[in-house]
C-alpha cells in the first residue's frame, strides 16, 4: 500500500508478524519451539544455549536469530534441578531497613553471584516465629543453602532441613540448641575495649543503654561493659545499665534518666547502631559534655561535631565469610560446626575522648 508520496507503508501487523507467529508458543518458548523455527535438532539448540561446541558458524546465526525472535529464554530452575541443585540460597535478616544488613546482604550476593546462585532475602522482625516460618518457606522451594541472622534461640525447627543436606551458616548470633556454622563480630571484645577507652580517659561513671538481653550480641556487649569496669576496679550502679527494645523513646528515656540527678552519668557506651543515634539526639538537646561510644558505625558520623567514636565491625566480611563457608559445605567441604571470630575496631573521633565534666 503506498501513501500519497508514493512511499511504501508497512502496516503494523505485518511488522509485527514475527511477533504474532510468537505468540502460537506462549508465554515462554521452549527449546523445542527454537528448533523447529530454525530447522535443527533439539540438540543443536542445546549446544548453542550452552555455548558448546560442534556447531557451524551458518547454523549457529539461524539458531541465535530463532531464540531472538522468539524472545527463548533458557530454563534455568529445570537445568539446575537436573544437577540435584536449585542455585538459590536464602538469607534471613533481621531488619531490612536496618543500614547495618546493606553491607551484610550485597557481600552475601556477591558470593552467590561468583557462585552462579540468586540470593533470596527476607526479614523476621526480630520475631522468632516469623523467621522460623521464613526459613522453612526458603526451605519448601528447595534453596539449597541458608544466611541466617537469627531471631530466635531455639533452631530445632531447623533439625530435619539440616539431615536432608540444607547447607546452613548462622551470623551475627550463633544457633540455639543445635550445632551448626555461625561466624560472629567480637562483641564481648569490643565492648570492653569501648569502655576501657572511655575509662582511659577519666570517666567512672559510664551508662550502657543496650538491645535486648536475649539477644545474644546484646548480652555479649551488656558482658563486655561489666568485664571493662571490674577490670578498672569501679562498682557499677543498676540505674548505669538499661536493655531493652531500640525503640527512640525507650532509648531516650533511658538516656534522659542516666544523665538526671546529682550524680549523673559522665559517658555513655550505645549498643548498636540505632542506640547511638537517638542518644547522639538527646546530647545535641541538652548540650552537655557527654562522651560517647557507640558500638557499630553509622552514615555521617564523622561529620558530626564531635565526630562519634565508634567500635565498628566489619558488615562486609560477615556477610562474605558466612557466604563463603556456606559454599564451601556446598561444594563438599568440612562437615563440622565451625565457630569464626572477626574482630571489631575502635575509631577515635572526639565523642570518645571527652573528658569528664567537672
Amino acid at each position: 500500500m503506498d501513501d500519497r508520496t508514493g512511499q511504501r507503508i508497512v502496516p503494523e501487523t505485518a511488522r509485527r508478524g514475527d511477533r504474532i507467529a510468537a505468540s502460537r508458543y506462549g508465554n515462554r518458548p521452549t527449546m523445542k519451539d527454537v528448533a523447529a523455527r530454525a530447522g535443527v535438532g533439539l540438540k543443536t539448540v542445546s549446544r548453542v544455549v550452552n555455548g558448546e561446541p560442534g556447531v557451524t558458524p551458518d547454523t549457529e546465526r539461524r539458531v541465535q536469530e530463532a531464540i531472538d525472535a522468539l524472545g527463548f529464554r533458557r530454563n534455568d530452575s529445570a537445568r539446575v534441578l537436573r544437577k540435584g541443585r536449585t542455585a538459590s540460597i536464602g538469607l534471613v535478616l533481621e531488619d531490612l531497613a536496618d543500614p547495618f544488613y546493606g553491607p551484610l546482604s550485597r557481600a552475601v550476593e556477591e558470593v552467590a553471584r561468583a557462585h552462579g546462585a540468586l540470593l533470596i532475602n527476607g526479614s523476621s522482625a526480630e520475631d522468632p516465629e516469623r523467621e522460623q516460618e521464613l526459613v522453612l518457606a526458603l526451605c519448601a522451594r528447595r534453596v539449597d543453602g541458608l544466611v541466617v541472622i537469627p531471631a530466635g534461640d531455639d533452631h530445632r525447627y531447623l533439625e530435619p532441613e539440616l539431615k536432608a543436606g540444607v547447607a546452613t551458616v548462622f551470623v551475627d548470633r550463633p544457633a540455639g540448641r543445635i550445632d551448626a556454622d555461625v561466624v560472629l563480630s567480637d562483641s564481648f571484645g569490643g565492648a570492653r575495649d569501648g569502655v576501657a577507652h572511655l575509662i582511659a580517659h577519666g570517666h567512672r561513671r559510664i551508662g550502657f543503654i543496650g538491645d535486648m538481653p536475649r539477644i545474644h550480641t546484646a548480652a555479649e556487649r551488656l558482658r563486655g561493659y561489666r568485664a571493662a569496669m571490674e577490670d578498672a576496679g569501679i562498682a557499677v550502679a543498676d540505674t548505669w545499665m538499661s536493655l531493652g527494645v531500640t525503640d527512640p523513646e525507650r532509648v531516650r528515656r533511658a538516656a534522659e534518666e542516666m544523665l538526671a540527678g546529682p550524680s549523673p552519668v559522665t559517658a555513655i557506651f550505645a549498643g548498636n547502631n540505632r542506640v547511638t543515634v537517638t542518644v547522639v539526639r538527646v546530647l545535641a538537646e541538652t548540650g552537655r559534655p557527654v562522651a560517647l561510644v557507640g558500638f557499630d558505625d553509622f552514615e555521617l558520623a564523622d561529620l558530626l561535631r564531635p565526630g562519634v567514636t565508634v567500635v565498628a565491625q566489619d558488615a562486609a566480611a560477615l556477610g562474605r565469610t558466612a557466604a563463603e563457608r556456606l559454599f564451601r559445605q556446598l561444594d563438599g567441604g568440612p562437615l563440622g560446626p565451625e565457630r569464626i571470630d572477626l574482630p571489631t575496631r575502635l575509631i577515635q573521633r572526639g565523642s570518645g575522648e571527652l573528658p569528664p565534666a567537672p
